[in-house]
């Protein structure tokens, strides 16, 4: 792609509002018709049966997608206590029921043992790999694998009694790789009646609240000026990263591939820093990391989101 066409096409962050029922691709896909781009991706996938915060990557933002730490999430879900399915969910096939439903204060009484950090093994309806295949598509095929637990940490993490007594509204900030899925059925599990998640809702993820996302619906009403505004920097994805600027000499140098020693710009920083590199305007370009070189630490461009 050219200089010039790459700077005409659309680049940034889009906080899309995921409807129930399509896959994130599904929104990816009606992204790329209203952008004009085939350059379209995202964070962070959201079941179909899920709704909420989806983060869309747009142009040269799509390439920042392997790069993002595993950041936190906010979701609200609701929890539905007397069942199990083989999904984890209420969309799957009922495995067990229990008319024996424990009160509000049994189920507050368990919570604790799901705060903070504790091990998880992930669905067998899932996207991992196990073998080179993905465990849903074993699953589908009436298979079921081993699976190692992970660790994952559970911040927040509280419940709301709704109007019916076998449902709860389950508030969880979380880390990334967590399962809400799971989490409802390790519930239910540990209260005896077993649990399955009914509704699924992501508030917030890598900073972003549900309150600055659009519905595609309301993007596709949108004039392509209006859409384009809605385009949030790509630097945002890393704004908890320390930032570095560079004089002109050195940002071309950057831009070239080289490293640039810390000691020659005055900066220190320890090996492993993940790091903003801006202009000496303080323009962001690219995402670099410090390393150990031959004559010292030096940080270098792993990845250039504006050009010149």
């Amino acid at each position: 792609m050219s200089k010039a066409m790459s700077q005409s096409e659309p680049n940034g962050v889009l906080i899309v509002r995921k409807h129930a029922g399509v896959t994130s691709h599904d929104i990816v896909n009606r992204i790329r018709r209203l952008y004009g781009t085939r350059r379209v991706g995202h964070t962070g996938t959201l079941d179909p049966m899920a709704t909420g915060v989806l983060v869309v990557l747009i142009g040269r933002a799509a390439k920042a997608s392997e790069y993002l730490t595993s950041d936190s999430k906010r979701y609200r879900a609701r929890l539905r206590l007397g069942l199990t399915t083989d999904t984890e969910d209420t969309t799957g096939t009922v495995l067990t029921t229990s008319q024996a439903l424990p009160t509000f204060a049994e189920l507050e009484a368990v919570l604790p043992q799901f705060r903070g950090k504790i091990q998880q093994i992930p669905p067998m309806y899932s996207a991992l790999k196990v073998g080179g295949k993905k465990l849903v598509d074993l699953a589908r095929q009436g298979q079921t694998v081993e699976r190692q637990a992970r660790e994952i940490e559970i911040f927040e993490l509280s419940a709301t009694p709704t109007e019916a007594s076998s449902d709860y509204i389950l508030d969880v900030k979380c880390s990334g790789g967590t399962y809400i899925r799971t989490l409802c059925a390790d519930i239910g599990s540990a209260l005896g009646c077993g649990g399955a998640m009914a509704a699924l809702e992501r508030t917030e993820t890598g900073g972003f609240p549900i309150e600055i996302a659009h519905t595609v619906a309301e993007i596709e009403e949108m004039s392509t000026e209006e859409r384009q505004a809605l385009l949030i920097p790509t630097e945002e994805l890393f704004r908890h990263l320390p930032s570095v600027s560079l004089p002109t000499f050195y940002e071309r140098l950057c831009r070239s591939g080289c490293e640039i020693y810390l000691k020659k710009i005055g900066t220190s920083l320890p090996v492993g820093s993940r790091v903003r590199i801006c202009t000496q305007e303080g323009e962001f370009f690219a995402l670099g990391e410090v390393r150990e070189y031959e004559n010292g630490l030096a940080v270098k461009a792993m990845k250039t989101f504006c050009l010149e």
